[in-house]
């Protein structure tokens, strides 16, 4: 068994969409959502919450809904996180999407002025 395949999907909707692989990327993503969080509407992990949001933004900007691509982006960049420097990796991606096809427009602008805040803040 390949080392993909023994883990949980935590880790492999990431996998999936640096592949490019987007529809079973978005499928694994909403999964670790629906299972991180709780009947109350609680988050019982934040990163992973947050990469998996990130993956819906890469996804949804891939596929021109750069406004919900952004709203992924400031979603994930809103809650509860251990490891900054993770986030900014995995965000990469997005804000790439994001200035190349959304930088002249003001929710891409605040976006990436977001993460560039966060990350100065870091």
């Amino acid at each position: 068994m390949s080392p993909v395949t023994q883990r949980s999907p935590v880790g492999r909707h990431g996998l999936l969409r640096l592949l490019g692989e987007d529809r079973f990327a978005e499928n694994l993503a909403h999964e670790v959502i629906r299972a991180g969080t709780d009947f109350d509407g609680s988050e019982r992990s934040p990163m992973r919450m947050a990469e998996a949001r990130i993956t819906l933004g890469v996804v949804a900007a891939r596929q021109g809904d750069l406004d919900q691509a952004v709203n992924y982006g400031e979603w994930a960049l809103k809650g509860d996180r251990q490891s900054l420097p993770y986030l900014f990796m995995v965000s990469r991606e997005l804000a790439a999407i994001v200035n190349r096809d959304l930088a002249a427009e003001p929710t891409g602008r605040e976006y990436l002025d977001h993460l560039t805040a966060l990350t100065r803040a870091s």
